[in-house]
């Protein structure tokens, strides 16, 4: 598969501009993680008491109620929307760099199939399928694996020199 661009080939100032969003890029997916590890939802435990609530448990650090049905659609549609856009602006990047096409295509669907099964696994907790916590926290896993390493191989191919023609 022969595409028209290749990271490598851009000029110093776009490739700076390139690494500076997929810098701020970062802090914002990160910041998110750390607003989860914040909310204790980074446990099985921890994500069904922040959408079911706890106030059924006699002793808790922090009392949580079971979030509304027009709260958990704000959340997952904000989150569908945002994490879809962030994920189809870094796969236009890593489809400008040299890897395989078979790990382009990894690290630029995978992300979309972890969305939703991280967003939709959320609203099945929320509906009282709690099992399904453990298959968040799996899909969780893969997309922030798949931008780790989607955004590695763009700087990679941000810090490669042009290649003679």
């Amino acid at each position: 598969m022969d595409l028209k661009y290749s990271l490598r080939n851009f000029p110093r100032p776009i490739k700076q501009f390139i690494a500076a969003f997929v810098i701020v890029l970062g802090i914002g997916f990160f910041t998110g993680l750390l607003f989860i590890g914040q909310t204790e939802s980074n446990t099985p435990r921890g994500m069904i008491e922040n959408y079911n609530g706890n106030e059924d448990l006699a002793e808790v650090k922090v009392m949580k109620f079971k979030k509304g049905e027009r709260e958990m659609l704000t959340i997952i549609h904000t989150h569908i929307l945002s994490l879809s856009f962030i994920f189809f602006l870094l796969g236009i990047l890593i489809w400008g760099t040299e890897i395989s096409v078979l790990w382009k295509s990894i690290l630029t669907l995978e992300p979309f199939v972890s969305v939703l099964t991280t967003f939709g696994g959320i609203y099945l907790i929320w509906l009282d399928f709690t099992y399904i916590a453990y298959l968040v926290m799996i899909s969780g896993f893969f997309m922030t694996l798949s931008f780790i390493v989607g955004a590695i191989v763009v700087f990679k191919a941000l810090l490669d020199s042009p290649t003679q023609k």
